[in-house]
């Protein structure tokens, strides 16, 4: 029941993004609910390997690189979900930067409630 409140959760903050960045554009509800899956999926799949390969560049510059990893899981979301598309790399970096954000605070209001 929590993963369910998670992802619907998730869905609202991307439909939301979506309507404050202008190069982000979901096409209904159900799209964002069907991003937030993707992109909960690819996080748990395809993210770690990508960190494993690019572990050298990731040490270099800091660990600022998980950035540009973070953008290419947006994009790739991009091109397997047909109502939503991402309009750049910059765009991609920001709506991960703002998702990660928000979607940290409402881990943290969820863990808070249960106490």
């Amino acid at each position: 029941m929590k993963l369910i409140i998670r992802l619907l959760l998730n869905a609202i903050i991307v439909f939301a993004l979506a309507h404050l960045l202008s190069g982000v554009y979901v096409n209904s509800y159900v799209t964002a609910i069907i991003v937030a899956v993707v992109i909960s999926i690819l996080n748990l799949i395809v993210k770690p390997i990508l960190v494993i390969f690019t572990l050298p560049i990731t040490i270099v510059t800091l660990g600022l690189f998980l950035l540009v990893i973070n953008a290419i899981i947006i994009l790739l979301a991009d091109n397997l979900i047909a109502g939503f598309s991402v309009s750049s790399i910059w765009t991609a970096i920001l709506f991960s930067l703002l998702l990660s954000f928000l979607q940290s605070i409402v881990q943290s209001t969820l863990k808070d409630d249960k106490k």
